[in-house]
C-alpha cells in the first residue's frame, strides 16, 4: 500500500484531518498532518482494523532554524497486522511548539515524548510525566536546538564537560580546515 492508498483510508477515519503526502528520500510511506488533528489521528491509526499501526517504534523531532515552522515532530509506526509502516510528521512554528501527548494511545510515547521535551523543548500537552530525562534537573536550555550556544564558555552547575571560549571555538575550526587542505 502507497502513500496515496494511506491516505484515502485516514481521510475516511478522520474526514476533518488535515493531511498532505510528504516526499520522502526512502520507499516509507510519509504524510504530514496538523498539530490539532493528532489525537483524533493517533486513535484512528491505532483503532481502525485497516490501518492498525499499533506500535509506535520511534518518536523524535528535527530543528529546521531560522525556517518557521521551525520544528517537525516526527512518528514512525507500525502496523504488525498488515506489515506496513508510516512516517507522520508535524510541523510546530518556534514560539508555540506544543503538541498533545501521544502516550495515551502509545504507551511507548511516554519517554520517548520526555527526551524531545528535554532536548528541544517541544511540550507535549497532557503529558503524565513532563520532567527532564536525559539532562540534569537544574540544565537550561534545550541542546538540541540549533540556536542552543554549543562550545561557548558557559559556567558549568552539575559536571565540568569540555568547554571552550568563542575564540577558541573558532581557532580549532581554522586550525582543522587548514589541516585538511594540506592532506
Amino acid at each position: 500500500m502507497d502513500t496515496v492508498d494511506l491516505l484515502a483510508l485516514l481521510r475516511e477515519a478522520a474526514p476533518t484531518a488535515q493531511l498532505e503526502d510528504a516526499p520522502g528520500v526512502d520507499l516509507q510511506p510519509t504524510i504530514y498532518a496538523a498539530r490539532d488533528d493528532m489525537p483524533e489521528l493517533t486513535r484512528a491509526l491505532r483503532d481502525r482494523p485497516e490501518l492498525a499501526f499499533t506500535l509506535l517504534i520511534e518518536l523524535t523531532a528535527v530543528d529546521y532554524w531560522p525556517r518557521e515552522p521551525r520544528f517537525e515532530v516526527v512518528y514512525l509506526l507500525v502496523s504488525i497486522t498488515h506489515r506496513r509502516r508510516l512516517r507522520v510528521k508535524v510541523r510546530l512554528h518556534g514560539d508555540d511548539a506544543r503538541i498533545a501527548t501521544a502516550s495515551d494511545v502509545w504507551p511507548a510515547a511516554n519517554w520517548l515524548e520526555r527526551e524531545v521535551w528535554d532536548l528541544f523543548g517541544i511540550v507535549f500537552d497532557g503529558h503524565p510525566d513532563p520532567r527532564r530525562l536525559l539532562m540534569p534537573e537544574d540544565w537550561e536550555g534545550f541542546p538540541l536546538r540549533k540556536d542552543y550556544p554549543v562550545q561557548v564558555k558557559l559556567t558549568p552547575r552539575t559536571t565540568e564537560p569540555l568547554q571552550v571560549t568563542e575564540e577558541e571555538f573558532r581557532a580549532n575550526l581554522t586550525k582543522d580546515r587548514l589541516s585538511r587542505d594540506q592532506a
